[in-house]
């Protein structure tokens, strides 16, 4: 066999002729493959063509009759699977998933890969029958059955004999030594699959049995599957995390906050760590900031119309304090951030004061607080308004002093934005005057408070849709005229990971006080009386907001009682009544 393809061995390969009939290639693209060491798929979707790999694998279907195989549902013979290297699958992307007598059928996502089918019949003993399917189908396939890392961990256990329970020293991380590039790439396994999971933690837990991996994907966690071995490298996987965060690996008794960052498949990845001793040893929890995938626009909040100019309005105010709250992870800075760069447009002088700074934003001058030297939200505070600014952005208001410091700049001519940990937009008022604040301050400096949260989005791959009864819907939905009324509900596909939700989008309530509110912080009423006045006024709170998104098919009723149950079941305490059931059905067929 020629090591490479010579020019008439290219002119004449049928393959070659099949891609240029179905317009796959040009004529002048041909000479791009001369020099080939074979034509396979790895080779004409990479330099210089990037063809398609689904437009080659649909011309191998049609062309050379090569089974097309769908793996999700698919039934895979454990035993068949442990007869084969977990290296030798993970490497070159191959699934065998069922065997007849000495032929073993294999599901690649590169058929025409010649040497790695001889390689695979000779490591097995077996023929090889060929099906097709595509690599990222093969991969997720593989690490759901295998466990991520799986082929890493297999090949630290061959390549350590004396990586087991009596040998402590290893198992405390101590010296890694042959292993420490088999544990990066275990570590770098497990980053890139929480990027391509686009999770917005990695939790790595510690427990009896031995090692949990969870990564928190649109605001819910979910255990990922492992191999069973990875317990044995726990120490070695915190270690490893803590030398890229330079942090103290031999400090196993404090919690240690570190920050690095990286580049993943492309794209830069700020990760801030938090490393915590537990009973059952270490514990690790990674905040995953893809900046490329954060886009700070207002528009991209879809905020409800009733919203939206009255917010552009606020934020443009020449002074007060202008609130967003809710709980953490609700998408109170993404909000603020985009907030900041629609008034960034404008000639102002924008300051923030954060911790931590997570986004930069061009035009804005950012001060992260370093409360061990007396750099702390007050301290900084007073210090920004001696620089002029027109704008501040205090990253939270989480005491007196630093919520006394907000006011006095709002009341000397600066518009101050900031967030506020309150359940709902009502709250914040009464949550102010629990701090210390005079309630005359509260009502004089507050202009708006925007709560919200984030509900997942359904699947748009997999959304069912179904006629649900009227009054099987939680009792404060939005009253309709018939008896039934279409609902959209979460499926399960591949593409959601069988959840059924892709995303997530905000709900959103904004109160803006007038006088008669004004007057009722001033006399220091409850957040219900606030609430309660400002319904009576046309206020939409957070609930009818995720109705709306119910309606408008974007996300689910359980998704929203899911959300919102825990307002919506304070106001029905604090009015002595008791919550309906939250429960859906669903009858007939979706």
């Amino acid at each position: 066999m020629s090591a490479v393809l010579s020019q008439p061995m290219v002119r004449s390969h049928p393959l070659v002729q099949v891609m240029l009939v179905r317009g796959l290639i040009a004529e002048n693209q041909v000479e791009a493959l001369y020099g080939l060491p074979q034509l396979n798929i790895e080779a004409l979707t990479g330099e210089p063509l990037h063809l398609s790999e689904s437009s080659l694998h649909l011309c191998l279907v049609e062309e050379y009759g090569f089974e097309w195989i769908d793996l999700h549902n698919l039934r895979i013979d454990r035993e068949l699977l442990n007869r084969f290297s977990s290296q030798l699958m993970f490497r070159h992307c191959l699934l065998p998933i069922m065997q007849s007598g000495s032929w073993v059928k294999v599901v690649t996502h590169d058929p025409l890969n010649l040497p790695m089918i001889q390689e695979i019949s000779e490591k097995s003993g077996l023929l090889i029958d060929v099906a097709i399917s595509a690599k990222s189908c093969i991969t997720e396939r593989l690490t759901q059955e295998l466990g991520l890392g799986g082929a890493t961990v297999k090949e630290l256990l061959n390549h350590d004999s004396t990586s087991d329970e009596s040998n402590p020293n290893w198992e405390e991380g101590a010296d890694l030594g042959e292993q420490s590039a088999s544990v990066a790439a275990l570590v770098n396994e497990l980053l890139v699959e929480a990027m391509r999971l686009q999770a917005s933690d990695v939790h790595i837990e510690p427990t009896e049995e031995g090692l949990e991996i969870r990564f928190r994907v649109d605001g819910v966690l979910r255990t990922q599957t492992m191999p069973p071995e990875i317990h044995r490298f726990r120490s070695a996987i915190i270690s490893r995390l803590k030398i890229m965060a330079k942090l103290n690996i031999a400090e196993r008794r404090l919690p240690q906050d570190g920050r690095l960052v990286l580049n993943i498949s492309g794209r830069e990845v700020d990760i801030r760590l938090s490393s915590i001793p537990m009973v059952q040893g270490e514990g690790m929890v990674l905040r995953m900031l893809d900046k490329s995938r954060r886009t700070l626009d207002l528009n991209s909040l879809e905020l409800p119309d009733s919203i939206q100019s009255e917010w552009r309005s606020l934020i443009c105010r020449p002074h007060g304090i202008v609130l967003v709250t809710g709980p953490t992870g609700s998408g109170k800075t993404t909000t603020l951030y985009s907030s900041l760069s629609e008034v960034a447009k404008r000639n102002h002088k924008i300051l923030t004061i954060e911790d931590p700074v997570e986004y930069q934003i061009r035009g804005v001058n950012q001060i992260q607080v370093h409360p061990k030297i007396g750099l702390t939200f007050s301290s900084g505070l007073r210090s920004i308004l001696r620089h002029d600014p027109d704008v501040i952005l205090v990253g939270e208001i989480r005491d007196q002093e630093t919520a006394v410091s907000a006011m006095q700049a709002s009341l000397t001519g600066h518009l101050v934005l900031s967030t506020l940990h309150t359940n709902d937009s009502a709250s914040a008022f009464t949550r102010l005057v629990d701090m210390g604040i005079e309630p005359y301050l509260v009502a004089s400096t507050i202009e708006g408070v925007l709560a919200q949260r984030l509900v997942r989005r359904l699947c748009r791959e997999c959304v069912l849709s179904a006629q649900i009864p009227v009054r099987s819907l939680p009792e404060d939905f939005p009253e309709v005229a018939t008896e039934s009324l279409s609902i959209r509900l979460p499926g399960a596909c591949r593409e959601c990971g069988g959840s059924g939700y892709s995303g997530r989008v905000g709900i959103y309530e904004l109160l803006v006080p007038d006088s008669d509110l004004r007057r009722m912080i001033n006399d220091s009423v409850s957040a219900i009386k606030i609430q309660a006045y400002a319904t009576s006024q046309g206020f939409r709170s957070l609930r009818q907001s995720g109705w709306e998104r119910v309606i408008a098919g974007i996300t689910s009723v359980d998704e929203v009682v899911r959300v919102t149950g825990d307002i919506y079941d304070e106001r029905l305490k604090l009015n002595n009544e008791s919550p309906p059931s939250a429960t859906l059905e669903v009858r007939g067929n979706a």
